[in-house]
């Protein structure tokens, strides 16, 4: 029995698999309606209207049903029409199309830089590393001028970077006020030059050079002198002279006299005010007065071993050229004796 089961099953599972097809092409049946609610007699009551059935479920469309969503949708979304231009570029003597709207580089023809990659630690100590094995691979070449040129193309990068460094620290000057200076006669300034020399009040501009804090303490100074004194060590020669002249600008005070041992000493003037900001906005700090002067003394030792090897490379080339001149001619004289031996032995054979 269970052996004459078998068949029958599976021809039922065929049949009804034939007839679903059939069942989905048919026409579906109108969805059941919910049950109203107990409101509806009162909103009736009130001249509502009454609610939209809504369906308990909602049966499947089938395959055909779909097919009549899809193309639906398909003829009756909107249309972009924004999206359809279309765009001709001919950079690099090609002709492309494209649709779309037209990128950046096309509009405005500017490129935009390629964005950076960032590099992991590893590469870049492989590339520090490389250039360190490329440096060390030209100091000790051979070449004298291949070392020469090594050290010079780094000094003159090195130079160019104070430079550089340098002109953070020019401070902008502020708008001159008008200044008339006091007219002393020559008693009054060898009195002053007298007085001055017997006190012992100074102001010492070091290694900073003129920066606020030494327009300040003169300020002070003068709060109860009438001159005062200010050393300027160390100090190139002529220097003092600047100093001279940025300290009566900026001080607004009168110099009477410059000693050989670069010392100023300067007066206050008669009609004397003390300012309220004693230390002018346009100068430096003591910081950034001595990191200037460390950039400005690295600068002028790179400036002066640039000029060294400079002209050590141009006795080198000298050395070089002077050297080829006389190997030509003895290289000259050389085959001048050998034709000589030739035309000796060329006689000798036709006698």
């Amino acid at each position: 029995t269970s052996g004459a089961r078998r068949p029958e099953r599976l021809h039922c599972s065929v049949a009804m698999a034939s007839l679903v097809p059939r069942l989905l092409g048919r026409r579906t049946l109108q969805p059941a309606v919910a049950l109203r609610s107990p409101r509806d007699p009162w909103m009736r009551f009130h001249g509502a209207n009454p609610p939209r059935p809504c369906p308990l479920f909602r049966p499947s469309p089938g395959v055909d049903g779909c097919a009549r969503a899809a193309r639906r949708w398909w003829f009756l979304s909107p249309v972009r029409h924004g999206s359809t231009a279309v765009t001709l570029n001919t950079d690099g003597g090609f002709a492309r199309f494209s649709v779309g709207d037209p990128g950046p580089n096309q509009n405005g023809g500017q490129n935009q830089p390629p964005a950076k990659k960032k590099m992991s630690k590893k590469s870049k100590v492989n590339q520090l590393k490389w250039y360190r094995l490329k440096a060390k691979k030209k100091m000790k070449s051979p070449n004298p001028e291949v070392r020469i040129r090594y050290k010079l193309g780094k000094a003159k990068r090195k130079e160019e970077w104070l430079i550089e460094k340098l002109r953070k620290y020019e401070a902008p000057r502020a708008p001159e006020l008008v200044h008339d200076p006091e007219i002393l006669t020559e008693e009054e300034k060898f009195y002053l030059k007298r007085t001055g020399e017997k006190k012992k009040n100074y102001v010492p501009v070091g290694r900073r050079g003129v920066f606020g804090g030494v327009v300040l303490n003169m300020h002070l100074h003068w709060k109860k002198h009438e001159t005062m004194q200010v050393v300027c060590k160390p100090c190139r020669p002529g220097q003092v002279y600047e100093y001279a002249e940025e300290l009566a600008r900026l001080s607004k005070g009168t110099v009477i006299d410059i000693k050989p041992n670069n010392t100023i000493i300067f007066y206050r003037g008669k009609n004397y005010v003390q300012p309220k900001v004693m230390s002018p906005p346009d100068t430096l700090s003591k910081q950034k007065a001595l990191e200037k002067y460390r950039y400005e003394q690295s600068l002028e030792h790179t400036s002066k071993f640039v000029e060294q090897l400079e002209q050590e490379l141009e006795d080198y080339q000298k050395h070089v050229a002077l050297f080829k001149k006389r190997e030509g001619a003895i290289s000259e004289q050389i085959s001048n004796e050998d034709s000589a031996v030739d035309d000796l032995t060329t006689n000798s054979d036709t006698d």
